[in-house]
């Protein structure tokens, strides 16, 4: 682990408060088995890939702590975002990581999401569930969801093992590192990237 990957780990935890509003698993569990609809709608829907991506967009903002995994996939520079760079940055990043994401749609047509169960871990929970795409071995995909925000969202998938947050803030940091720091060099970027 890096110094940028442990200040930014560190600045993520500061972030999420000690005592978060009563969620309950079942919550937890309705709002992943809401994403996961939304999202098998999209595959199935047989739409061009432009417009799959921008209904992906639309469901992470409903359903997704954008804020949260955005400042958090920066960390420490985040701190840094003037009011107006933050909100380019938000919108950036979300752009960033629908298309990033969205592209692999055509991977899950098909494919079938099992909620198993869910656990609570510190102050969030995080539901346990099960993809099975054609042709591929079943793998492991779990969503950390917290109402921080006063609202039930998600602020993390993890694929295997691998955490979708812990993975953006290695290729922000490598970004912001390739623009030395400049953060509207790396609004930019964000902008095209993905």
């Amino acid at each position: 682990m890096n110094r940028r990957m442990f200040l930014s780990t560190s600045a993520a935890a500061a972030l999420l408060p000690a005592q978060l509003f009563a969620l309950s698993s079942a919550e937890a569990e309705v709002l992943v088995d809401k994403v996961v609809g939304d999202i098998n709608k999209v595959i199935a829907s047989g739409k061009p890939l432009n417009r799959m991506i921008s209904d992906f967009e639309r469901i992470f903002k409903r359903y997704g702590d954008v804020a949260f995994i955005a400042g958090s996939a920066l960390g420490p520079d985040a701190r840094r975002l003037s009011g107006s760079q933050k909100t380019r940055y938000i919108d950036a990043f979300t752009g960033y990581i629908s298309r990033k994401y969205g592209k692999r749609f055509n991977e899950f047509v098909g494919a079938e999401i099992t909620v198993n169960g869910t656990r609570k871990v510190k102050s969030y929970y995080e539901v346990q569930s099960t993809a099975r795409l054609s042709g591929e071995a079943p793998f492991a995909l779990n969503f950390r969801v917290s109402n921080r925000t006063g609202k039930d969202l998600f602020f993390d998938m993890v694929i295997e093992g691998i955490s979708l947050r812990l993975t953006e803030k290695s290729e922000i940091g490598a970004m912001l590192d390739k623009r030395r720091g400049d953060l509207d060099g790396l609004i930019s970027d964000l902008k095209k990237a993905g």
